[in-house]
């Protein structure tokens, strides 16, 4: 018999993005950490940026959910062990509360999460009750109540209460003076965020909490023994063991999944990590190379002065060490990257070709790469385009439509791609592209 699961999850989502979703979810963490509450929170859908707030929010690890990259049974995995850890966990959806396929809203049905909507109040009043009221009976799904955020006075929040018709109001967040910082890619990373401490401090500090309501929440009921019990995940095979994986890691190159991670150390690599920003070469005695995506656009005079970094990468590329590149890492590769201001610097020059900034999305959404060992899943999201010479290996296919995705390339032993790849999802095909045989 299946027992349950005392702590309350709440999936936190909103009618679209830019709702202040993040910033909601990283003052309640805060504040209900600062009450003494274990929080553990998880982001729904593929996401680098806000997960790394999140984590300085609630001072623990930030994974993501997600049906259709992570799967099912592992994000229940993940579910269970947190409900067995945390008081309280909260999940931050992605987009709207029906964007995507799968939704957050999907998520919160398969789990039986409530959700917590946050709703702008910025520009409505009483509006919001049709809002709230749309969003849980489109569905449905079960609403466990409302978090107003950018109200304007006490009066503002009885206008928006009283039009709710009986959906609780949990908390409401006043207009911030001061809000966490954006980019083109989403919020700023929380090392270039002066303060941020203090500034998620004064967040929580101005979420009015409804105590009682909160305390009233009844534990979701999560019936996870299985998980637990009787994981149907299958062990990670030693397909990498006593081989030395090299990551860059820095301002540059920090989008990286903690899975993948996890992932390599599982498959008995041993991960040193260097910083090509500092123009450190990656270990001498590397097996494979991998660079991450992350933001080589507004480090790209650091990086093209970085002769030590780049030398060091050629040479590897010339002895025939394996080299997986996603977005930014394959940028960095490129012959020349122009940054937002058009300046053009020199890179790497691994991958024949130049790279763009451009002010419009180039590619977002979940993808799925073909391999020989099977598909390896993941997602894209970028703002500049490649122009090559190299006829690409293979496309990635967008997620569920099908059509035709990123450009995979080939050039000796580099193996590049704007797809960043969520290793869990095919531990084999990880193996083969950082093995020599890949080239």
């Amino acid at each position: 018999m299946a027992s349950h699961y005392n702590a309350p999850v709440l999936m936190v989502s909103a009618v679209a993005s830019g709702q202040g979703k993040t910033t909601v979810t990283a003052a309640l963490a805060r504040k209900l950490a600062n009450m003494g509450r274990k929080v553990r929170v998880f982001k729904c859908g593929p996401d680098f940026i806000d997960p790394a707030i999140l984590e300085r929010a609630s001072g623990a690890p930030v994974r993501s959910l997600d049906l259709w990259i992570v799967g099912r049974e592992a994000c229940r995995a993940q579910l269970a062990q947190a409900a067995m850890e945390a008081d309280v966990i909260l999940i931050e959806g992605v987009m709207g509360l029906y964007d995507g396929n799968p939704s957050s809203a999907d998520l919160a049905r398969e789990f039986g999460v409530p959700v917590m909507a946050v709703i702008d109040a910025g520009a409505m009043a009483q509006t919001a009750g049709a809002v709230v009221h749309g969003l849980r009976d489109y569905g449905p799904v079960e609403l466990a109540g409302v978090i107003a955020n950018r109200v304007g006075s006490a009066g503002h929040a009885s206008m928006i209460a009283a039009s709710l018709r009986g959906i609780p109001l949990f908390a409401t967040l006043p207009k911030q003076a001061v809000s966490l910082p954006e980019r083109h890619l989403g919020l700023v990373l929380p090392d270039e965020i002066p303060d941020l401490d203090a500034l998620l401090d004064q967040l929580a500090g101005q979420l009015n909490f409804d105590e009682a309501a909160w305390s009233s929440l009844r534990p979701a009921r999560l019936q996870l023994d299985e998980a637990l019990q009787a994981p149907t995940i299958a062990p990670v095979p030693p397909l990498l063991a006593g081989r030395k994986i090299a990551i860059a890691r820095d301002a540059a190159f920090m989008f990286l999944y903690p899975a993948n991670v996890d992932t390599l150390r599982a498959m008995g690599a041993e991960v040193a990590f260097f910083s090509p920003l500092a123009d450190q070469p990656p270990p001498y005695d590397a097996d494979a190379i991998y660079l991450p995506g992350g933001y080589p656009e507004l480090h790209a005079r650091a990086l093209s002065e970085a002769s030590h970094w780049q030398a060091s990468m050629r040479t590897a590329h010339a002895e025939g060490v394996p080299i997986w590149a996603e977005c930014g890492g394959m940028m960095a590769l490129a012959e020349t990257l122009s940054d937002k201001e058009d300046t053009v610097w020199p890179m790497a020059g691994l991958l024949p070709g130049h790279v763009a900034m451009q002010k419009r999305l180039a590619g977002l959404g979940s993808q799925v790469m073909p391999t020989p060992q099977g598909d390896l899943r993941g997602h894209t999201f970028h703002y500049s385009s490649m122009q090559t010479i190299v006829t690409p290996l293979v496309h990635t296919a967008k997620h569920p439509s099908g059509a035709q995705g990123e450009a995979v390339y080939r050039v000796g032993s580099l193996t590049a791609s704007y797809f960043h790849a969520y290793f869990p999802s095919n531990p084999a095909a990880v193996a083969a592209l950082l093995s020599r045989s890949a080239a």
